[in-house]
């Protein structure tokens, strides 16, 4: 891939990254498309310590998010840096390259630059976020994970997925909003064994909802 002069222009901002890597995706509209993944590391909504879950805002989450120490994990000081990066990560390989932003909570660091930065590179921009973050414009593919205890003003966008069931946050509530996807997602919790049914059955009876499986558990990849 090539790297435009554009690269010049844009603001140095450092963003700390917990990890970067290439897969599939594994969950909503888009699972099993090729991505390179660039997970953010912090949140708003949990810390990432142990000790803090039970006071934490969202106390189901999976994600490590925690430092900068996963794969290819670190301080990239400005955009350039970090959408060269991304790009060596997708290669040579054909097709139309996809970079997905995640987290922790990405709308803490995400900005235009780096959203100009990789599509300047050829690349489409997804993210996945919880919501409660205004995102930069640029944006091409916008999925909204609403936590209970939390107020979203992200109130559109591609999909809305909805980890379920999650007590005191009901479906109902995101019905009216500019989703073009609405997906429920069974929790992993093991507080929870029958969450996969609840969702089958709340899909089931609400049509509109479709079921979102975490494909990439069990293929047992990345």
């Amino acid at each position: 891939m090539g790297y435009p002069t554009i690269f010049a222009e844009l603001s140095i901002m450092p963003y700390q990254i917990k990890e970067i890597f290439y897969s599939l995706q594994g969950e909503g509209a888009q699972a099993g498309r090729p991505a390179v993944f660039c997970r953010f590391a912090g949140c708003n909504l949990w810390s990432g310590r142990e000790e803090d879950r039970e006071k934490a805002i969202c106390q189901f989450c999976d994600t490590d998010f925690v430092g900068t120490n996963g794969e290819n994990g670190g301080r990239y000081e400005t955009a350039w840096i970090l959408a060269h990066f991304i790009g060596e990560m997708w290669g040579s390989r054909s097709g139309h390259p996809y970079v997905i932003f995640t987290g922790g909570e990405p709308a803490l660091q995400l900005d235009e630059d780096l959203l100009q930065a990789v599509h300047d590179l050829g690349f489409e921009a997804g993210v996945e976020t919880n919501g409660t973050i205004a995102l930069p414009e640029g944006l091409d593919w916008i999925c909204v994970s609403p936590k209970a205890g939390s107020k979203i003003v992200q109130t559109y966008g591609d999909e809305l997925k909805l980890i379920y069931p999650q007590k005191s946050l009901k479906p109902e509530k995101f019905d009216d909003l500019d989703f073009r996807h609405f997906f429920i997602q069974p929790v992993d919790d093991e507080a929870c064994p029958d969450a996969t049914q609840q969702a089958i059955d709340y899909c089931l009876t609400h049509p509109e909802w479709h079921l979102s499986l975490q494909t990439h558990k069990f293929l047992k990849i990345q």
